[in-house]
């Protein structure tokens, strides 16, 4: 009953609005504009706020929880070697992305000095070797002059691979019997560490200024023969990312209960460091601000659009009071009349928000393409869920909102009154 009672009032209120074509249009008009602002202001939003996650996760590593052993204590501001630390191995690494199961990559780093040479007989260079996993790639970044990252045959088969930093391969060709070659030349060749070869199969790109260092990657399998014998164990690392920076507080704690299950008095033995959230925080927090205080500026002219759909509405109800009690003598109730009315207002008021979407979607486009051009920022607009949802609800509040009075007055005319209407 109900149901065919709204499908009537929704055939008679859009009669009613293509019979008058260009009033319509202009009162959808302002909620075009309305809902166009508002959706172009959330889209800018969120695609500026990804660019932002995107550039702290890249420079920063806020994502990444490390868990390293304590070699040593301070006492009177002296470094006191300890003994006895724990030293993790692929085995810890791979029972903790068990225990985890959240998708985090988990990769394990052990890092040493090394003397690296061009040839037999050619001069060494000091360099500092970082043996680690295949998964370490995604919280290293690196890029390449040439050549690649290792992967997991070379890790499992303990293969003698090594990537160099530039600064590394520049000085090794620089020491070579072709000095001047370029750095790059080196890949595919095999470089000494002590007595044992190793087959270059990747060259980092230049980095600015100092940080460019004599730095080179092993697999973790190889790492004895790639470093300075030591008279200690190695201390050896345990790197977590999690997948999102919103995952880092619940993956240290999970984290810390398999250190507690592996480890007495693990807090003794054990350091667990992860950044503060707080920059990723603070970064939200300012771009939420700027969409509320966008989004009310926009809402103004929703508000506009509102008060155009009512004028609409009660210049209706003026045309119609003769139907309207026609309607009302021949068995329609208030409700009738209401649920009519207020059709009307949210049809108006859908159609403008589908067509102020579609403008508002456009328009984010046609802003972040301009960002990008002149600021070199890789940002795109982004229309998320959320952004959709308001859209629709801006829709259905606005076209209650402002037909509610103009639905409540046509409902509430006495049926003679409105017969003799002239």
């Amino acid at each position: 009953m109900l149901r065919s009672i709204a499908a009537s009032s929704l055939r008679v209120g859009l009669q009613a609005l293509r019979a008058n074509p260009l009033r319509t249009i202009l009162s959808t008009l302002g909620v075009i504009m309305g809902v166009a602002s508002i959706v172009a202001v959330l889209s800018v939003g969120d695609g500026v706020e990804q660019y932002a996650r995107a550039q702290i996760e890249q420079t920063t590593d806020l994502q990444t929880i490390t868990l390293s052993p304590i070699t040593y204590t301070m006492m009177d501001h002296v470094r006191v070697p300890r003994s006895g630390y724990p030293v993790f191995t692929t085995a810890d690494a791979e029972a903790l992305r068990t225990t985890l199961d959240s998708g985090a990559v988990v990769s394990i780093v052990a890092t040493g000095p090394a003397l690296i040479s061009r040839s037999p007989g050619a001069p060494p260079h000091a360099a500092v070797v970082t043996a680690t996993v295949p998964e370490a790639a995604e919280r290293l970044r690196l890029s390449f002059a040439a050549g690649r990252f290792l992967n997991g045959v070379e890790e499992r088969t303990h293969a003698s691979v090594i990537i160099l930093s530039h600064g590394l391969a520049a000085a090794l060709v620089a020491s070579g019997a072709h000095a001047g070659t370029p750095a790059a030349a080196l890949l595919g060749d095999t470089i000494l560490i002590g007595s044992h070869r190793f087959r270059v199969i990747g060259i980092t790109a230049p980095e600015p200024g100092d940080r460019d260092q004599l730095r080179a990657i092993v697999p973790f399998s190889v790492a004895a023969d790639a470093m300075l014998p030591s008279d200690d164990a190695r201390a050896t690392m345990i790197m977590v990312r999690a997948n999102r920076a919103e995952e880092v507080a619940a993956i240290r704690a999970r984290t810390e209960r398999w250190l507690t299950s592996r480890y007495v008095a693990w807090n003794d033995r054990v350091r667990v460091q992860s950044e503060s959230a707080s920059r990723l925080s603070q970064t939200r927090q300012a771009i939420l601000i700027f969409k509320l205080a966008m989004g009310s500026f926009a809402g103004i002219s929703l508000i506009v659009g509102g008060i155009g759909i009512m004028n609409v509405l009660l210049a209706s109800i003026l045309e119609r009071t003769r139907e309207i009690g026609v309607r009302k003598a021949i068995g329609a109730r208030q409700r009738d009349i209401l649920v009519q009315f207020l059709t009307e207002s949210v049809a108006i008021s859908g159609v403008g928000s589908l067509f102020g979407a579609a403008l508002g979607l456009a328009g984010a486009f046609a802003v972040t393409a301009l960002m990008r051009a002149r600021t070199q920022a890789i940002i795109f607009a982004a229309f998320t869920w959320p952004t959709l949802g308001v859209a629709a609800a801006t829709a259905l509040i606005t076209g209650i909102a402002f037909g509610l009075y103009p639905a409540l007055r046509a409902a509430r005319l006495s049926p003679i009154d409105a017969i003799r209407h002239e």
